[in-house]
């Protein structure tokens, strides 16, 4: 077998330019599949961040009046609906793919919502429990979180983003600041952030109404004072933090499934889950399944560098008939001329394929700096391509394998 492989490269080497010219095809057909498959990776890891977020993991469930969210605001909420109670928690804290859960009433803030004569046009109003900032993964950038006592006294009090804080103080410190929410004034004792830096890409209509939230800024008050705003009967809904984000989508589903059972009457308004995760996912599937086109088309070069393949070895056949008539006639058996040919051309291909990655991985990296496309580099694909162009140069050298094996040693002889 080592010496099969010696030939082989010997042979490639002596015919440097010859071989240079039959790897091309199966060059440009590698690099061309390393450098699409690493774009689509890569397309869809921006994807899944950009819709899932920076790994908090969390999913809401909220009531859905059909396909859409219900808004008190705006839509009368049926009487079989009834406010969801925090006894619930431990029922859905036994799923095991929540790891923590959350009950919470949200608003949108347009027009209720001010600091002096400045207003907050875009974002939302959180009425929360103690476990919201956990869940969500919300740290305090200055001043001071909730405390127990915030809660059991129905203080009045608020922590905002830094959205609402440059929107509402431009940049001044807000913290001990007494904003109006409906009219009822509420002491800003500190502001928050997420843990982990998470800023949406926002390139069409609908991108913007699935950030809304994200963009327009959030201001959070114990949900203890939150009837004396609104109304006392609004239902809630409830937000839970998955182990992983594969666990997002089951979690939200099953969580969906407890708090349907409270609703104690039927009609089209029963709770659901803002699966972001399966949004990521089909988005994902759409680019993919396009890519895989082009996948396609790429794989032609490696049939056409596979005719390549056969083309010379046939040629290397008719060139050295009288070498095998010769090892023939000295006792060698067809499996050992045809393993001998079968190897050169695997390994012509495998050279090739690994030229071709090398080739694919830089045209992934001009691609991603010219077009600002993340790329993912699956080291798993590399081996798989090499592996497959040494398979093609297999496949496409068994015909001159097996010409040769099948050569008459005293017609090879007399060949010049």
């Amino acid at each position: 077998m080592l010496e099969n492989f010696r030939e082989a490269f010997d042979g490639i080497w002596s015919h440097k330019l010859r071989s240079a010219l039959t790897m091309l095809g199966i060059i440009i057909g590698i690099a061309s599949i390393i450098a699409i498959s690493s774009t689509i990776m890569g397309t869809n890891e921006q994807i899944k961040q950009n819709l899932v977020g920076a790994g908090n993991n969390t999913v809401e469930v909220s009531l859905y009046q059909g396909d859409y969210v219900l808004d008190p605001s705006y839509q009368q909420v049926p009487e079989y609906v009834t406010p969801l109670d925090p006894s619930i928690l431990p029922e859905i804290l036994k799923i095991k793919q929540v790891e923590d859960a959350s009950l919470f009433y949200r608003r949108d803030a347009y027009g209720m919502i001010w600091y002096g004569a400045e207003g907050l046009n875009q974002g939302s109003v959180y009425g929360v429990d103690e476990h919201f900032m956990s869940v969500n993964g919300y740290v305090i950038r200055s001043g001071r979180g909730f405390l127990p006592e915030d809660f059991t006294g129905f203080r009045k009090v608020a922590l905002i983003d830094r959205t609402v804080s440059e929107t509402l103080f431009m940049g001044k410190n807000p913290v001990n600041k007494t904003i109006e929410i409906m009219s009822e004034p509420y002491v800003v004792v500190g502001e928050f952030t997420q843990n982990s830096a998470f800023t949406p890409t926002i390139t069409s209509i609908s991108d913007y109404f699935t950030y809304t939230d994200h963009s327009g800024g959030k201001v959070l008050i114990p949900a203890s004072t939150w009837p004396a705003l609104f109304a006392y009967d609004q239902p809630s809904s409830l937000v839970v933090r998955a182990g992983s984000t594969d666990d997002m989508t089951e979690a939200g589903k099953q969580t969906a499934a407890i708090l349907n059972k409270t609703l104690t009457g039927s009609g089209d308004v029963t709770y659901k889950s803002k699966d972001l995760l399966e949004q990521a996912k089909k988005l994902q599937e759409l680019s993919s399944a396009t890519n895989r086109q082009l996948i396609w088309i790429a794989s032609i070069s490696l049939l056409v560098g596979g005719i390549g393949v056969m083309n010379i070895m046939l040629v290397s056949v008719t060139e050295r008939t009288p070498e095998i008539g010769l090892k023939k006639a000295l006792g060698a058996r067809k499996r050992k001329i045809s393993a001998q040919f079968l190897t050169e051309a695997g390994v012509l291909t495998c050279i090739g394929g690994i030229l071709g990655v090398l080739v694919g991985i830089g045209l992934a990296y001009m691609v991603s700096r010219v077009s600002g496309v993340p790329i993912f580099i699956s080291w798993y694909i590399v081996a798989a391509t090499v592996i497959f162009s040494f398979v093609v140069g297999l496949f496409f050298g068994a015909v001159p394998a097996v010409q040769a094996a099948r050569l008459n040693p005293i017609d090879a002889l007399r060949r010049e």
